[in-house]
């Protein structure tokens, strides 16, 4: 997780693990689809047809999932901007929702592109969806609403999420402990 703070505002960024790990998946899918192509038209061996047609198939599908994931690749991308006080603010690319106004948030991978979105519910019904491009983590994620979002958050919105996060889980494999409310 890629946390800068300034002027009073975190931006939270993708972790460099997370860029390297969806670099290898898209562009090493398309690089593998490719090479099964060309070694199925090479007809070396009695599964050559099977090649062409396993990547022929696969081919379409790590270009779509490349094309969606092309915008998280811009240098410096701003996943999200939360900025801290009594009526701070969380703030993506093109939405801006209250902290306090915040009901519910959560993330939800999106089963047409297969790209993880913090989807934030607000008490007036309207819902906020910021793409994450699967740089963030599920563990960043939870890290990042428990210990910059949750203090701010009402008390409902805190019950809510209390029962979604595993602090436990969270402190076993991140380390990690709720009274850790570092700001800088």
């Amino acid at each position: 997780m890629n946390v800068k703070s300034e002027n009073g505002s975190l931006h939270i960024k993708g972790s460099k693990f997370m860029y390297a790990w969806m670099a290898v998946f898209t562009f090493g899918g398309i690089f593998a689809s490719l090479f099964i192509i060309s070694e199925g038209v090479s007809f070396e061996s009695y599964y050559s047809l099977f090649y062409i047609a396993g990547g022929i198939s696969l081919l379409p599908i790590f270009i779509y999932l490349t094309v969606w994931a092309l915008p998280g690749f811009k240098p410096g991308k701003v996943l999200l901007t939360i900025i801290l006080r009594e009526n701070g603010v969380v703030k993506s690319k093109n939405r801006t929702v209250l902290i306090k106004d915040i009901r519910n948030i959560d993330l939800i991978r999106n089963p047409l592109n297969l790209i993880n979105d913090i989807v934030i519910e607000s008490f007036d019904g309207r819902k906020f969806k910021i793409r994450t491009y699967n740089l963030l983590d599920d563990l960043d994620y939870e890290i990042v609403v428990d210990t910059y979002i949750y203090p701010y958050l009402t008390k409902n919105a805190q019950e809510v999420w209390n029962r979604k996060v595993n602090l436990e889980k969270l402190q076993r494999i991140a380390k990690y402990e709720r009274g850790q409310q570092n700001f800088d």
